[in-house]
Parts: C-alpha cells; structure tokens; sequence
C-alpha cells in the first residue's frame, strides 16, 4: 500500500495576549527588553498552514508603532489596545472567528482561557497554545489539541537605536 502526501488545507488565526507573552519571555530572559520574534514563531506555529488572521491584543497605550507597522507589513496582522487584560477582548475575537477558521492559536499561558478553549473546541474549531511552556498553566496545556512551546530561540533582545552611542 503506498501512501501519497496528504495536502492539508488549513486556515488559522493567531491571537496573541502581548502582555502575557512579555511576561513570561522577560521571566525567563531576567531582561524587560526582550521580545518575541515573530519572524521565527508564526511560521513555526503555522507549518505549512494558511494564515486567516493575527491579532496582538495589548494592555495600555504605549504600543509599539513599530511593531504595529511590522506585523501589518509581513503578516497583514494587527495590534489591538486593550482598556484592561486582553482576556475579553481576545476572547470575543476568537469566538468570532470560530465560523471562518479551522485552527485559533492563542499565544498565551494563563489560565483565564481554559473556557475559551473549551467553548471553541465544542464549535469544532481546533485549538493550539503557544506559550512559554515554564510560566503556562498546566491546565491550559491539557485542555488545548496542541502545544508549542516557545523558547530562548524566539525571542530576542530588544536595543533602542542609539542606546549604545558613547557620548
């Protein structure tokens, strides 16, 4: 019996806690100015499969225009300000997504999205975490189709231009 490659025709959306993921790289990185390198993380979170959407959801209003600019540009994504936790607002954006989408990949270990990914895997929507494996709740892992763990290789250390200018 011989087995052809199966093509696997998948759409996923991405959406990113940036608070969380922040704290857990600068708790395991003892650096503030580290950050994730999403130009190593999504297409391993992706592998192979179609990107529908990515959302940054953020806490506060010194957001990163940069960062804004280079997720827009390389991934047509976007960052969303958040008044509080990004919990809510994430929440109802995947739960909006959970009819156009096969896969949501929610870049987060906290807890708080244990009923998420129930609700979303009871709509038949595949749900993966992506997180630093050290600061995410284990029952998160549990609950979730699949984890990825994201280590020291995605993430880098973040230096203001002209910081290192002697003067």
């Amino acid at each position: 019996m011989v087995i052809k490659d199966i093509q696997i025709n998948q759409t996923v959306a991405i959406l990113c806690d940036g608070n969380n993921i922040e704290r857990s790289i600068h708790e395991q990185s003892k650096k503030n100015n580290t950050m994730v390198n999403f130009d190593t993380v999504i297409p391993k979170l992706l592998s192979k499969r179609g990107l529908n959407r990515l959302i940054y959801f953020r806490e506060g209003k010194s957001i990163s225009s940069k960062l804004a600019e280079r997720l827009h540009e390389h991934y047509y994504g976007s960052v969303v300000a958040c008044h509080k936790s990004a919990d809510i607002p994430l929440s109802i954006k995947a739960t909006q997504l959970s009819s156009k989408v096969d896969t949501i990949i929610i870049m987060s270990g906290d807890s708080d999205y244990v009923d998420l990914v129930r609700h979303l895997k009871g709509e038949g929507v595949r749900v993966e975490i992506a997180a630093v494996k050290e600061t995410t709740a284990r029952i998160l892992i549990e609950e979730a189709d699949y984890f990825h763990p994201i280590t020291k290789d995605d993430w880098f250390v973040y230096t203001p231009a002209g910081l290192n200018k002697k003067g």
